[in-house]
């Protein structure tokens, strides 16, 4: 979602003059787009400010903007605490940033801009291009969370649940299809609660399938409570939509997804993996994981350690759990930071383990790669299986934005290498 919203930003900001630079001590603005997910992301960002005070020490001072996330949860108080910061805007505000840099030029005045405002965002970004050079790109369909899972602050810095318009939408893919875009994935704090009037998530997949020159659909970030059948069937419906289902559980203990707030069992996980496997046995699963949360104790940490090796997660994120400022998790007694590594170190050496497996069983195989670009190698070029997995292959500068068939000659945990079948054959005559 920060990829995205950077990228519409810079389209933004072209409209009054301003474009990116590489160079920091060029810079008029300096601008910094934050997450509030990470850990110690408040603490990172006044480092971050801090650096560029250095920079700018005896040079001409930027104007010093923080946007999304952090700052939407410190909004007033971060211009308090930072006086070299001069704009703080909240991630449902960005489409007023350019009035506020021109409010900010003309008078000279700190400004906090960090209402929700969804609905006037989409509005705006309706009217705004995307001009994304990629082979592959984000679509926002939907913004803000209504679970208020207890670790969370994304419904207090996103705000609630609000579905961008159906028609824009395809509008919008329309237009990305059009200029070179061969691989769309659906963006939201929560995609699959998607829904404008009666078109749901699984609508937006099957309309977007009809758009011949795209190859591939994604989306993310989902939640099992919104894991419809009407989407589970679109899997055996859509040739287009990839075969890996991010789906976080966060932990595989029922007691634990009842202190999360998360308002699902294992049970019910273990349904939609069964009926995704029965429509598609090739579809692989990846999650998102948190160790270590208040109250988890040893057999809590060993049911998830046994769904992770039952499902066989791959690509998946595992964290120590960190107290988010607001959340009601953060007033909860933390476990052992040793018992949480010991735990965390285990569960990150199977997933690896399954990443790694994977990828070895695809040796010596034929895969369809989409290719995105050439590497800084002549003859090396960059894409990505069905599975979001990176390809390192040597191919030819026309395969940029296609389909091809990879013969993978080896692998590591991240990584799959190989040749295109086209510089194969060159090679075997």
């Amino acid at each position: 979602m920060n990829e995205y919203d950077s990228n519409r930003i810079f389209d933004t900001v072209k409209n009054i003059g301003f474009y990116k630079t590489e160079k920091l001590e060029e810079t008029n603005i300096y601008l910094l787009n934050t997450c509030h997910i990470r850990d110690k992301a408040k603490e990172k960002v006044y480092h971050e400010i801090g650096r560029v005070k250095k920079n700018f020490r005896s040079k001409k001072k930027p104007i010093v903007i923080v946007a999304g996330c952090v700052a939407q949860a410190e909004n007033e108080e971060m211009l308090k605490r930072e006086p070299y910061i001069d704009i703080v805007i909240g991630p449902q505000s960005y489409h007023k940033l350019n009035g506020k840099i021109e409010e900010y030029l003309s008078k000279q005045k700190k400004l906090d801009e960090t209402n929700f405002d969804a609905i006037s965002k989409f509005n705006y970004l309706d009217r705004i291009n995307n001009s994304t050079k990629k082979v592959s790109s984000f679509l926002t369909i939907q913004e803000g969370c209504d679970k208020f899972c207890n670790f969370c602050v994304v419904p207090f810095t996103r705000g609630p649940e609000y579905s961008r318009s159906f028609s824009k939408i395809i509008d919008e893919a329309k237009f990305l299809s059009e200029n070179g875009v061969c691989e769309i994935t659906l963006l939201g704090q929560n995609v699959n609660a998607y829904k404008d009037n009666n078109y749901k998530l699984s609508d937006l997949i099957l309309e977007i399938d009809k758009l011949p020159e795209i190859k591939r659909i994604r989306y993310t970030t989902s939640h099992p409570r919104d894991m419809t059948d009407d989407l589970i069937n679109v899997y055996g419906i859509s040739k287009k939509l990839m075969p890996l289902v991010h789906l976080p559980i966060q932990s595989g203990s029922d007691k634990v997804l009842k202190l999360m707030n998360r308002k699902h069992l294992i049970r019910d996980y273990m349904k939609i993996y069964e009926k995704l496997k029965s429509i598609n046995p090739k579809i692989e699963f990846s999650s998102d994981f948190i160790i270590g949360y208040p109250g988890e104790n040893e057999e809590d940490f060993e049911a998830t350690y046994d769904l992770i090796r039952n499902i066989k997660f791959i690509n998946s994120f595992s964290f120590i759990f960190s107290p988010r400022p607001g959340t009601t998790a953060s007033t909860l007694k933390p476990i052992d930071k040793k018992i949480s590594l010991k735990r965390l170190e285990k569960v990150q050496n199977l997933l690896f383990e399954n990443q790694f497996k994977m990828n070895k069983s695809l040796e010596k195989k034929e895969i369809d790669v989409l290719v995105e670009n050439k590497t800084n190698e002549s003859t090396k070029f960059f894409g990505r299986s069905e599975y979001m997995t990176s390809v390192i292959f040597d191919g030819n500068d026309q395969d940029v934005g296609n389909i091809i068939k990879v013969k993978i000659d080896k692998s590591n945990q991240n990584t799959l290498f190989g040749v295109s079948l086209n510089n194969l054959e060159k090679r075997v005559a």
